[in-house]
């Protein structure tokens, strides 16, 4: 299957932290790829950290809306150690948040 490739510095600069941006990313282009079943890979180079709240911004809803199909469906590329930490607790959460349910 065909990856669908997002950089992220492209939308959120070297600092990945605007959540309106994240928000305006996930609208445009993470959820129309995932209702289509696209592979999608999101990719952090260039990106030296990011915000919770962004990556929560980014990928919170389209997990709760896809469960399985965005955790198979997402992937994550040329990540900082901050941003991998980052990334994984958002999964986390959403995976507790999910389970609640």
């Amino acid at each position: 299957m065909k990856k669908e490739y997002i950089k992220i510095k492209d939308y959120a600069g070297i600092f990945a932290e605007n959540k309106d941006k994240a928000k305006e990313l996930r609208i445009s282009k993470i959820t129309p790829a995932l209702s289509n079943r696209k592979m999608l890979v999101l990719d952090f180079d260039g990106v030296s950290g990011a915000t919770q709240s962004f990556v929560h911004a980014l990928i919170s809803e389209p997990i709760r809306q896809f469960q399985n199909l965005a955790l198979d469906n997402l992937e994550y590329k040329n990540c900082s150690e901050i941003v991998k930490e980052i990334i994984k607790t958002v999964y986390d959460y959403m995976q507790e948040s999910l389970d609640d349910k």
